[in-house]
């Protein structure tokens, strides 16, 4: 079984300036994993991207993953 809140965080922390103020927090809701990421509000651009574009490609890997232990996991960025 994956430890999805640990690959969020280390994918997170390779690409801000602050990584020491990344959080993860991680919750169910029903049969689903929530995963709640609070970055530095310096380093919020470079979480979400152009357009939405790290963000979405952050949620991609993360279901991509999830989906190998057949679980449903949700990313949002706080």
């Amino acid at each position: 079984m994956q430890d999805f809140s640990t690959i969020l965080s280390n994918m997170v922390k390779s690409i801000v300036d602050n990584p020491d103020k990344v959080v993860v927090t991680e919750h169910t809701e029903g049969n689903e994993i929530v995963l709640t990421l609070n970055v530095a509000e310096e380093d919020m651009g470079m979480v979400i991207g152009k357009r939405g574009k790290i963000a979405k490609a952050i949620r991609t890997i993360i279901k991509t993953v999830a989906k190998l232990d057949d679980k449903k996991v949700t990313v949002e960025i706080k």
